[in-house]
């Protein structure tokens, strides 16, 4: 037997069923109403109407002065309503809202200077109606018929046109004119005005078209909507039938199909798909669930504040599509899946992933629901921040806001106010520093009645560099390597954190070279490889070298240079008698004054200063000692060190 699968978008749309809901109280009140032509395309709906005691009016004249109209869903004229209205006839519009909005569109289209282009079949009452909005609108019904309205006159494409289109057309037809027009008019706008509930169900129709050997399509013949989807499902599936009512199925027909799917258009009601069926399930289908129970599916529909779960089914840079085993498909914006500023979605969530959200929006109009997991993290946020208060846990949140009373961040959605004195930050230190930052805190105060919540981040930085602290102290050695961070500069030296604990480098233990001050070597907030001295457990201080004491500054100096051999060297300490130049890190030479220049000079700052570098000759190297003697003069011209040497021999002989 084959298998019966119903397509969840099978029947009323809203604005149908909203048409169909207000004429159904219009007949049960004591004035009489007309129905102006048929209120949606199904003749069974419109006779049972007229059952109820409705009246059918074909034309506006036909409705008595001073009675009611009921205004069918697709819509009439201006010029229509403007007519009833003058005769004291009482409107009930039951016109589709993606209808009116189409009649908004092209009005404010012809406002501004612009010529509304309609894609829609012709004498279609919904297209009517539109152009009756229009002083001069253009009704065109595919690619083609634009392509030959271009061609009459070249001006038409060069004229401000509006592009709309007919709720129930393809968007195969829409986007081929948006192609063309895209390509031939200068001056053009475009709105989608396809209705998404035509979409969605002419997409569920064409995806079970595709897997099922036979498909039925259930709505009046000449409604625009269930013939398009008969065309649809014809291009994916062999056999199609397009029926009103169940007398109209050829059961024969569908006996060698494994699975035979169902759709029905949207002026087609629940009772007829109903008896279509029964009358399937008793001839030749095997139904998996009662029609009551595929309906219920199909129909079924959430309210807002309510939370639901699903299965993502599609994740794109701007929303998150879920299945929620309803009619409508529900949609999570990007903007609404995380209080994380930075979060990636991707990260997150993926395909196939089971979600649970929050309501916020149901919408008949867009057949969508809009979710958010934002606000539902919110209102659980305040259930983890109660407990977390109680149980004196950690938590983690993003700082939103800064202001001079402190920073607000954001925990599960929930704002958190952290004052500036348990911020951690020293006190000149801007609260900007921590926005868009990864902090973590504890909460010390909550009013969930004035939705209050304090927290503070310094008691968790206390706790955690107390417990490192410990680690530390209770693993020190000497001569154990750290990697720290400096937190301050004394003259005598830098104070480094290794892990919750400080200790202190003297300037000593910075560099092999000689430096007047720490920060010539590091600054505030450096990572510095460092190693343990020595460590005093009972007064708490520890010792820390930088310089690598595997390399002997004489030792190198030694393999690197002997006497006679010329050095480029740094100026550290001008004395009286001379100056003392760095050769190698570690390693010291004197350039007696009497060496520094190629003539008498007072003092050596006569010629240089701290911070020069110059180039000298090695002149002498006391190995026991480890003295070296550097001459600049040495390196001087031959002639020049002759003339300086007469000049000190005639000063001599007049002393």
């Amino acid at each position: 037997m084959s298998r019966l699968r119903l397509a969840r978008s099978a029947g009323f749309c809203y604005g149908v069923r909203r048409a169909v809901e207000l004429a159904e109280r219009a007949a049960g009140e004591e004035t009489p109403c007309w129905m102006l032509g048929s209120i949606i395309h199904n003749r069974d709906v419109v006779e049972r109407l007229e059952a109820l005691g409705l009246k059918t009016a074909q034309s506006p004249e036909e409705v008595p002065s001073g009675a009611r109209a009921l205004i069918r869903s697709h819509g009439e004229s201006r010029a229509v309503l403007c007519a009833l209205e003058a005769r004291g006839v009482e409107l009930l519009d039951a016109t589709c809202p993606n209808v009116k909005r189409i009649h908004e569109l092209v009005c404010q289209a012809e406002e501004r200077g612009r010529t509304p282009v309609i894609i829609g079949t012709h004498r279609h009452p919904e297209v009517e109606a539109i152009a009756g909005w229009c002083r001069h609108p253009v009704v065109l019904s595919g690619v083609e018929e634009l392509e030959k309205w271009l061609e009459e006159d070249e001006k038409n494409g060069k004229i401000p046109l509006t592009f709309v289109s007919q709720t129930t057309s393809t968007q195969k037809i829409w986007e081929d004119c948006l192609k063309k027009a895209k390509k031939e008019c200068t001056n053009a706008e475009f709105f989608d005005t396809i209705c998404g509930a035509t979409s969605k169900r002419q997409d569920e129709a064409v995806r079970l078209a595709r897997v099922c050997g036979a498909m039925v399509v259930v709505g009046d013949r000449h409604s625009s909507n269930t013939k398009r989807l008969a065309q649809l499902c014809a291009e994916s599936c062999p056999r199609v039938q397009l029926i009103e009512r169940a007398a109209d199925l050829d059961p024969s027909d569908l006996k060698q199909a494994d699975a035979v799917g169902i759709t029905a258009g949207a002026s087609t009601p629940a009772w007829i798909i109903k008896e279509v069926m029964d009358k399937m399930s008793d001839e030749i289908m095997e139904v998996e669930k009662s029609f009551a129970e595929m309906l219920e599916e199909s129909i079924k529909t959430l309210n807002t504040g309510e939370t639901v779960k699903g299965t993502v089914v599609a994740v794109t840079p701007t929303e998150i599509e879920v299945e929620l085993g309803i009619k409508y498909p529900g949609y999570i914006p990007v903007s609404e899946m995380s209080d994380d500023p930075d979060v990636k979605i991707e990260d997150v969530v993926k395909v196939g992933d089971e979600i649970e959200a929050y309501v916020t929006l149901v919408s008949d109009r867009d057949c969508m629901v809009k979710l958010s997991k934002k606000r539902l993290d919110i209102v659980k946020g305040w259930e983890e921040i109660e407990a977390a208060q109680e149980n004196e846990s950690v938590l983690e949140g993003f700082i939103t806001e800064d202001n001079k009373g402190g920073v607000v961040a954001s925990i599960k959605g929930v704002r958190v106010f952290i004052p500036a004195s348990q911020t951690g930050l020293p006190r000149e230190t801007p609260m900007s520093e921590l926005l868009k930052k990864k902090v973590r805190l504890v909460v010390t105060e909550v009013n969930r009645s004035r939705r209050r919540v304090v927290g503070s981040i310094s008691r968790v930085t206390r706790a955690e560099r107390a417990a490192a602290a410990e680690k530390v102290w209770a693993e020190i050695e000497e001569g154990k390597r750290y990697t720290g961070t400096v937190k301050s500069l004394t003259s005598y030296g830098v104070f480094v954190d290794i892990g919750g604990v400080d200790g202190m480098v003297h300037i000593s233990e910075l560099s092999w070279s000689r430096i007047k001050h720490p920060s010539e070597i590091v600054k505030v907030g450096d990572t510095l490889d460092v190693y343990v001295i020595a460590a005093d457990k009972e007064k708490k201080k520890i010792s820390l070298g930088v310089k690598d004491r595997s390399q002997d500054p004489w030792s190198v100096f030694t393999s690197t240079y002997q006497v006679g051999d010329t050095a480029n060297v740094r100026i550290v300490k001008l004395m009286t008698f001379g100056a003392f130049a760095e050769v190698v890190p570690g390693v010291d030479g004197l350039i007696h004054i009497s060496q520094i220049a190629d003539h008498r000079i007072e003092k050596p700052g006569d010629v240089l200063a701290e911070g020069d570098k110059v180039d000298v000759k090695i002149t002498d190297v006391d190995m026991e000692r480890k003295k070296i003697s550097l001459s600049i003069r040495a390196l001087l011209e031959a002639p020049a060190v002759e003339t300086e040497d007469s000049e000190e021999d005639v000063a001599s002989s007049e002393e």
